[in-house]
């Protein structure tokens, strides 16, 4: 199956790289994809590992040395089967854990802890076989047990579990035949199910660990995994560190550690890259986009098709789960000024969850906004009403709609964008207050329902039939990952049958009537194409050196996570 063409950038300095490639997920709680389509270098261009200009580049891979990661947040916890993973904990995740599948250059998902994966004909039960001879970094053996043992503990647990048990039956939904083979029983049919095991819901964690992490939760700061590297020791806030895995089954490991550290501020993350305190980074911050671009001394992977941007609007509870106030919400939204203010030039305006290259992008979807006369009749027709909260409360006053908005931080730029939007609502007839919180507590608000409006990045999976997570009606509960809480059994059919689909000339239209249907919701409004970079500093080589156990050449960057398996330092 063909998939979403992928517009991707690696640069040194201000050369570029642009290339195509295919891709596609299954969106567990983060996911995208990056790298060439045949894993080879475009002409012209530097290669990732290169030196900086004027240095000589070392004959191979050199061991040793500590790499110093700047995570854009820190994380609950580091237990995929029930912390709450966004980006930082995928970077984190992936140096102590391994993946039953991983993604390919070209977009495919291929085997990597598993052996094989193969579908019944009705595409509801997956055969797995694992690799034999694999360790946990305790000892334990991973077998059929092993994964099984990770399953049930993502289904029962409460955030984790919101991705897992919509799509699978309450009771054996992991049969074990042996001890290295299993079937994992759908309740859907799905294409894509090979591509859900590279995420998340792929990491394999010792059950052992499991276990007692079970009876002493802090115990979930210390992972146990069979990644090429080893959990050492964790400051919340401060620094995780983990070493070098000598006993790595997927081969030799260069680096003797990496520690990660938690640095909020784009800004300063950036300083701490150029005055070398740090030696990679991520960032969505567009001047610290712009920056990098310019530093000669600096290897960036960019890539601007793996999340979108938006505003996200709770339809749950008044005043939101009326339309007009959803309208004028979206029409109140300054996206022109937005771009213009933090697009710096790096950031492109988005309509919908495709970008203009992708596949499934319709030209005829465009995203309303900068009309805050249309805003304000909206505004006036529904206050006039005096509606009431389920608590009672009023949802206007003095005209105005009455609303609460929602952000990470604390960051400069959050404030700023705060800022701007305060000032449009205001002015287009709503009441704002502000909510700053960190990015933890953030997503377990979304999760709960508890905001009006808030700022999120999500979709852009590369197999977009994967976003059945957030958008299909059986997903919505007490806590949700459908975040707007937005029902449409119209959506729900055609999520399904795109699963299905054959090829991407089948799927195509079916993606562009879900595109359709959400626009019509009003319930995200669009802002940008959100820009992924990894930077690292000349003296980190190899990180696109990444293969499979079959010597496929695998993606490099994953919207704002890398693999740490190559990398080397000089």
């Amino acid at each position: 199956m063909t998939n979403k063409g992928e517009f991707m950038q690696i640069t040194k300095s201000r050369r570029y790289r642009a290339a195509i490639a295919v891709g596609l997920t299954f969106a567990f709680l983060a996911a995208s994809c990056g790298s060439d389509s045949d894993g080879t270098e475009a002409p012209g261009t530097e290669a990732p590992g290169t030196e900086a200009p004027g240095t000589e580049a070392p004959a191979g891979p050199v061991a040793g040395g500590t790499l110093r990661y700047g995570v854009e947040a820190e994380t609950d916890g580091l237990n995929p089967t029930s912390s709450a993973f966004a980006v930082s904990a995928y970077v984190m995740g992936n140096a102590v854990f391994d993946t039953l599948t991983a993604l390919a250059a070209d977009g495919s998902a291929v085997p990597n802890l598993a052996a094989s994966l193969t579908p019944s004909d009705d595409l509801k039960d997956w055969t797995l076989v694992l690799r034999p001879d694999i360790l946990f970094h305790d000892g334990t053996p991973l077998n059929s047990a092993a994964v099984k043992a990770n399953f049930d503990a993502a289904y029962a647990a409460p955030l984790v579990g919101l991705a897992v048990r919509p799509f699978y039956p309450a009771e054996n939904a992991v049969e074990i035949v042996d001890d290295l083979t299993l079937i994992f029983h759908l309740l859907d049919a799905n294409l894509q199910f090979p591509h859900a095991l590279r995420s998340q819901l792929g990491y394999v964690a010792s059950p052992t660990w499991l276990a007692a992490a079970l009876l002493d939760p802090t115990l979930n700061q210390a992972p146990v995994g069979t990644g090429p590297f080893k959990f050492d020791s964790r400051t919340q806030d401060s620094v995780t560190r983990f070493v070098r895995n000598d006993a790595y089954w997927g081969g030799d490991v260069w680096l003797d550690a990496i520690e990660f550290l938690p640095v909020v501020d784009p800004a300063t993350r950036l300083e701490l890259l150029q005055n070398g305190e740090l030696d990679a980074m991520h960032t969505t911050e567009t001047e610290s986009l712009a920056a990098l671009r310019e530093d000669e001394s600096i290897f960036n992977i960019i890539d601007d098709n793996g999340e979108e941007s938006f505003v996200m609007i709770n339809s749950a509870n008044a005043p939101f789960d009326d339309i007009r106030v959803r309208k004028a919400m979206t029409f109140a939204t300054p996206r022109m000024e937005y771009n213009t203010l933090f697009g710096n030039g790096e950031a492109r305006l988005a309509d919908q969850r495709f970008t203009p290259e992708s596949p499934y992008y319709d030209e005829t979807i465009k995203q309303e906004a900068d009309d805050p006369e249309a805003a304000l009749a909206l505004v006036a027709e529904y206050c006039a009403e005096g509606l009431l909260t389920a608590d009672g409360s009023p949802t206007c006053t003095d005209g105005k709609v009455n609303m609460e908005w929602q952000y990470t931080g604390p960051s400069v730029v959050g404030q700023r964008i705060t800022d701007l939007f305060n000032a449009s609502w205001g002015a287009a007839g709503f009441n704002v207050t502000n909510d700053e919180l960190a990015q933890d507590d953030h997503i377990q608000q979304a999760a709960l329902g508890q905001y009006n409006v808030i700022g999120w990045r999500q979709f852009g999976a590369y197999q977009p039939a994967s976003d059945a997570v957030w958008l299909l009606c059986r997903t919505i509960g007490g806590i949700s990952l459908n975040w707007p809480r937005y029902c449409d059994e119209t959506r729900d059919s055609l999520i399904l049958e795109a699963q299905v689909a054959p090829t991407q000339a089948d799927e195509a239209p079916i993606q562009k009537k879900i595109s359709q249907n959400i626009h019509d919701a009003y319930t995200y409004i669009f802002l940008q194409h959100t820009v992924w970079a990894n930077s690292f500093t000349s003296a980190v080589n190899g990180t696109c050196d990444v293969k499979s156990p079959e010597g496929v050449a695998l993606a490099c960057a994953i919207n704002g996570t890398t693999a740490f398996t190559s990398t080397w330092m000089s």
